[in-house]
């Protein structure tokens, strides 16, 4: 008979990454996490301990009295654990067999297995947490770079559901004066209440604008921004790449048409996780291996949120590099003019019919380094264009929170279209309260039990 899963089983998981280290973490929480790592632990007997506290011992097969590995158990209860249940922690030696053995004992002797996230889906559902600090913990996880982990770690610390919260709390404040007004239509008019409900949209609005202004960042510091290296074979792209990774991951020569694949790897830029992409340069070529190539540089182009267009300032102006020009200038783009080292044939005079009001190529030579610092400035610059970055800048940072700030902005929309359309006050109030649903949505306060479950389906096993 297959055994229920429910929200009040010990569950156990691995919860450090598989493989050879120094040691991996075996993790019980749940009501039973005491008796049953007591059930394969020889040691004290950890019932008796102090909470919060680490124990030496081994894990034995209580089946056959073989002594599997020599272990640290911390021993966590609750309320005072991430979870608010009892938690167990076995630090075992790392590698493969041990710390699968251990986990099934576990298994055989009255936990069940973790599903991916129920620890953190655990911390929510008894109240630890909410769901911006849910999913910041994966953010963390995820950060590939110091300014995503400060974005995430404000987050933990739930920055962004106090100000979620508190603009739910200025719609409440207006919903009961609509009550009063509906209940009690003598002590009130309609003007009055329709003033204050405008007055509450518009501030509401102007908070969530905020918030949106930060959505771009806020995303391209979890995922990455995808940035390719455009430029016709040979002006110094790959070396662009391996200057920025800081290694020679691309091979470099000086052979028209080298790269022939398309290389995607993640470079830290003053805070900045650009993914970038190598590629193939792009020009006419009867070659099919290299026509595979451009082709799929052509692709990378247009799924670019950033390019960096590499032309060669020793050269004139070709019409493959007046091609490029061309097809890049309705992207956010940065112009390099690389290997100044070399003698000039092409200027930024002669580019001013290709560029966009304002845009200025850099001068650059990825040989000597000259200009790249600059480079790395612009590209901080582009991506934080109006928006003020510290440590306690609250960003939204997914595609879920920001659509249920955008459904939340619509019902605000809403409102105002329905007070200036003369709709009585009760159908008015329930685009405000659909907005004050939308904003629980992000913290989870209003969330439907489905969306729990998929959101936290996509945690790491463990987690």
């Amino acid at each position: 008979m297959a055994h229920t899963v429910t929200e009040y089983d010990t569950i156990a998981a691995i919860s450090t990454p598989i493989g050879e280290g120094a040691i991996s973490i075996v993790r019980l929480s749940g009501e039973q996490s005491l008796t049953i790592a007591n059930r394969i632990f020889k040691g004290k007997d950890l019932a008796q301990v102090a909470s919060h506290t680490i124990q030496y011992g081994h894990i034995v097969d209580p089946e056959t009295d073989e002594v599997i590995d020599e272990v640290m158990v911390s021993v966590m209860l609750a309320p005072k654990t991430f979870t608010r249940e009892d938690v167990i922690e076995i630090n075992c030696h790392g590698g493969l067999l041990a710390t699968n053995r251990i986990l099934q004992l576990l298994l055989a002797n009255g936990a069940r297995a973790a599903e991916p996230g129920e620890y953190t889906k655990r911390a929510f559902l008894n109240g630890r947490i909410d769901l911006t600090q849910a999913e910041s913990v994966m953010d963390l996880i995820r950060a590939k770079t110091d300014k995503a982990m400060h974005v995430a770690l404000n987050q933990l610390d739930g920055n962004l559901a106090h100000l979620i919260q508190n603009l739910r709390q200025e719609i409440l404040q207006v919903l009961a004066q609509v009550e009063v007004n509906i209940d009690y239509p003598e002590y009130d008019e309609d003007e009055l209440t329709t003033k204050m409900l405008l007055e509450k949209a518009d501030i509401v609005d102007q908070a969530i604008s905020e918030l949106l202004k930060t959505a771009q960042q806020g995303k391209v510091l979890r995922e990455g921004l995808a940035t390719a290296i455009i430029g016709r074979p040979n002006v110094g792209k790959s070396s662009l790449l391996n200057y920025l990774l800081h290694e020679d991951k691309a091979i470099v020569t000086d052979v028209a048409g080298t790269t022939r694949d398309v290389i995607e790897e993640y470079v830290n830029i003053n805070g900045v996780p650009l993914k970038l992409i190598d590629t193939a340069g792009i020009h006419h070529t009867e070659d099919k291996v290299e026509k595979i190539g451009v082709d799929r540089s052509r692709q990378a182009l247009e799924a670019a949120e950033l390019v960096l267009l590499v032309l060669n300032q020793s050269e004139a102006l070709t019409p493959e590099d007046q091609e490029l020009l061309t097809l890049t200038k309705a992207k956010k783009r940065i112009i390099l003019l690389n290997k100044t080292d070399l003698p000039t044939a092409l200027t930024k005079t002669m580019l001013q019919p290709y560029l966009h009001e304002g845009e200025q190529p850099l001068e650059i030579s990825i040989l000597t380094q000259l200009g790249t610092k600059a480079l790395e400035r612009r590209i901080n610059a582009l991506f934080f264009a109006g928006i003020e970055t510290n440590q306690n800048t609250v960003m939204v940072t997914n595609a879920r929170q920001i659509g249920l700030l955008r459904q939340a902005q619509q019902a605000l929309n809403d409102v105002r279209q329905g007070i200036a359309a003369g709709m009585p006050v009760d159908l008015v109030q329930i685009d405000m309260t659909s907005c004050w649903d939308k904003l629980g949505e992000i913290t989870g306060d209003s969330a439907p039990d489905e969306l729990i479950t998929q959101l936290f389906s996509q945690f790491c096993l463990g987690k």
